[in-house]
């Protein structure tokens, strides 16, 4: 069989309903729109964490978090981790990454040693936009180095403070504040971006293959804050015109403890602005992605995944970003799957979760799936089929795991305390039903369901033997 080529589009802290394909009237996505009439559409995609180095493990190796001992941000995934380039290579496939992967923390690294290679036979790393001396900035020097100091999108505290510590100068200008309430224009050209940049390399690396078949993700850095982005993504939008998220305005503390950034209508304005702006920055190189599989004769034979590695509060209780309690706004992305040769698309409102989508791209690969992966194809669903799969989706961090049903959100704490919550008339969480006498049979029943799950989903080592 003639294996497809498979393009994984993945972004980050991109929202499911932030989407034109996904309902929502003011963002402007035609490419990815375009993608999703040719793909199956998750419309109930969860992650498996609600931060990016996490999750990004997890979906790429098709295990859990806790399975792998990944729960919190700053643990390097270790290099022994089986991922999908080793899946894929042994198949003749030749794999890339451009652009992020997350694998290592940031802050007390330098850029410019070589990254492992986790599998992958083409690396172009670039974590975050410029703070760096990475792969990014390397194309940015050869292309324009007088523009330098216009692409940094900020230096991290943990970061300056590594560099002080360890004695070294970065002579590239940042941004003095990191996460600005608002939209910042790109200072630089609009072909400097880091979304520029991903999808640069991403059609040179497409257009480069020969005949054996290839796996390429082009991890995108956008929509991620600071809410940097070319002025003519802006112009795209009046601001005075989107419509706020639900809750956006709330003036008093999220119910679960945790206060918001700001509750001022003019920050949330600018930026779900900045947000919009990004994903059809987005949205623009995808379309030159697209084009390059056709320019290249390889639209009809490579399979597309789009997806996120986690959501965006975006105004939600006044807050931006990302984390506990994992509701939908943070745990639920979009997940869209082209099947080659596919002509029409179908919606898909099964829960699935982002451990599903390395076995899926296995399946469609004619590749078998090994024991240790804890998600189920997709396939089925793909082609219209029934499939039998536990409907609930679990999202997780260290001292937490939030269940999803189609109606309801099961959060339980190290400390043994339980919240519930009633998405078909409570869908933002507000309302802990956990003391209600009335449902106390229903969160014995949550209670089951997860630790049920949590057993099923054990993928204990191989006995060689009998004893």
């Amino acid at each position: 069989m003639r294996r497809p080529n498979i393009l994984v589009l993945y972004t980050d802290q991109q929202r499911w309903d932030a989407l034109g394909s996904a309902g929502n009237p003011d963002i402007l996505t035609p490419n990815l729109d375009r993608l999703a009439a040719s793909s199956a559409r998750f419309s109930h995609h969860f992650v498996q964490a609600p931060v990016c180095m996490p999750s990004r493990a997890s979906f790429l190796s098709g295990q859990y978090p806790a399975n792998l001992g990944i729960t919190h941000m700053g643990v390097p995934l270790p290099e022994s981790v089986p991922l999908i380039s080793h899946y894929l290579r042994p198949y003749g496939y030749r794999t890339a990454n451009i652009g992020k992967l997350h694998a290592l923390p940031h802050a007390n690294r330098d850029h410019r040693n070589p990254h492992p290679s986790y599998g992958f036979d083409h690396l172009e790393i670039s974590d975050e936009p410029g703070p760096y001396e990475d792969a990014y900035r390397a194309w940015v020097r050869a292309k324009d180095p007088e523009a330098m100091d216009g692409i940094s999108a900020g230096l991290p505290p943990t970061a300056e403070v590594w560099l002080n510590t360890m004695g070294l100068d970065d002579t590239v200008h940042h941004p003095p504040d990191r996460l600005p309430l608002h939209a910042v224009p790109f200072p630089a050209a609009d072909d400097l971006t880091h979304t520029a940049f991903v999808s640069e390399q991403t059609q040179a690396f497409i257009a480069g293959q020969a005949a054996n078949p290839w796996l390429c993700i082009a991890g995108f850095y956008s929509p991620h804050s600071p809410w940097i982005v070319p002025q003519k993504y802006l112009d795209l939008y009046d601001p005075a015109a989107l419509t706020l998220p639900d809750e956006a305005v709330l003036e008093s503390a999220d119910p679960r403890g945790k206060l918001g950034n700001t509750t001022r209508e003019s920050d949330l304005r600018s930026i779900v602005h900045g947000y919009y702006a990004m994903i059809s920055e987005v949205d623009d190189h995808v379309g030159r992605i697209l084009d390059q599989l056709e320019t290249s004769g390889v639209s009809d034979s490579t399979m597309i995944v789009f997806t996120s590695d986690h959501g965006e509060w975006l105004g939600q209780f006044g807050r931006f970003g990302k984390g506990y309690p994992a509701d939908d706004a943070v745990s639920r992305v979009p997940l869209m799957i082209h099947l080659p040769g596919a002509s029409t698309g179908r919606d898909v409102d099964t829960i699935v979760e982002a451990v599903d989508v390395l076995p899926t791209i296995l399946d469609v690969a004619g590749v078998q799936t090994p024991p240790v992966m804890q998600g189920t194809s997709l396939l089925p669903l793909i082609l219209g089929q029934t499939q039998a799969r536990p409907d609930v989706a679990i999202t997780e961090h260290h001292g937490w795991k939030s269940m999803r049903t189609q109606d309801h959100r099961y959060l339980v704490e190290s400390d043994g305390s339980e919240h519930l919550f009633a998405l078909d008339t409570d869908p933002h969480c507000l309302h802990d039903l956990v003391n209600n006498e009335d449902r106390q049979i229903d969160i014995a029943k949550f209670r089951h369901t997860l630790l049920h799950r949590l057993i099923t989903r054990e993928r204990p080592i191989d006995r060689t033997w009998t004893y």
